[in-house]
């Protein structure tokens, strides 16, 4: 990871911390930057791999939320779990030819199944008591944020020869955006999951343009990725837990039911 990249990630991150709104948050960390730079430094081509990359995103922050929130362990932790996920998933992809069209039907059959799935979950699941707490309470002191910085950029050098073309979509910001949303973890990678389809989008449109140039590949790869996330956030995710319609009230029964309604009504 050259030094533009640590700064790029360090001010994905910081934009992410001073964010309150979840959704927000993950709108913001879903925009393609890191993709967009490994991308023109890196030389790689999109494929399959890349596309399904997409979702070792998610698994990441699925490793990371599972083993933090419902295992109890420290996040760093939980980001090293999240990180190896990431990479086994990859090594995995890497070994074998993926053709992207059956990449591409797959990743969005998966991402539709993901999203009715959340969908029952928020109508049953009561909102978290912590949903609504400021994001400046989960902020690293700057030492820690750096050196988390300078330990995410040492990692990724050391496993880019076995990631190869993963690293395009490896979770450069997301090791440090998991640690500052940790609070929010949960609610955030619902969010992240959704906008996970402009990604895709981000990912066939460069695929499909870049025998032409690579700076037409990124051109239409940012379209492709803005119209998604446009349409995505013209409705709500999904309904808010707990808001469930009222149902009218039972009548009622016993003494004091049988004397009103025995009662006279009052002279006009």
């Amino acid at each position: 990871m050259t030094w533009g990249a640590v700064l790029l990630v360090t001010a994905v991150v910081w934009t992410v911390s001073l964010i309150r709104s979840v959704r927000l948050r993950a709108l913001v960390y879903s925009l393609p930057l890191p993709m967009t730079l490994a991308l023109a430094t890196t030389g790689h081509r999109v494929d399959g791999a890349q596309l399904l990359g997409v979702l070792g995103l998610n698994l990441f922050f699925v490793t990371v939320a599972l083993t933090h929130h419902r295992w109890g362990w420290p996040i760093l932790l939980a980001d090293l779990a999240g990180v190896a996920a990431y990479v086994g998933l990859s090594a995995g992809l890497l070994a074998v030819p993926v053709p992207f069209e059956p990449a591409l039907a797959g990743t969005v059959l998966l991402w539709l199944a993901a999203m009715v799935a959340l969908r029952r979950r928020a109508r049953r699941v009561a909102p978290p008591a912590d949903a609504s707490v400021d994001a400046r309470r989960d902020a690293l002191p700057a030492p820690a944020k750096l050196v988390l910085i300078l330990g995410g950029a040492l990692l990724t050098g050391l496993l880019g020869q076995l990631l190869r073309g993963m690293v395009v979509t490896f979770p450069y910001s997301g090791v440090l955006v998991a640690v500052e949303a940790r609070r929010q973890l949960v609610e955030f990678s619902r969010h992240f999951a959704r906008n996970s389809l402009a990604l895709v989008g981000f990912l066939t449109c460069h695929h499909y343009l870049q025998g032409l140039s690579p700076v037409v590949a990124l051109a239409g790869g940012w379209a492709g990725f803005a119209l998604l996330a446009a349409a995505l956030h013209l409705r709500p995710p999904w309904p808010r837990p707990g808001l469930t319609r009222p149902r009218p009230p039972a009548p009622r029964s016993g003494p004091v039911a049988r004397r009103t309604r025995a009662s006279p009504g009052r002279p006009r």
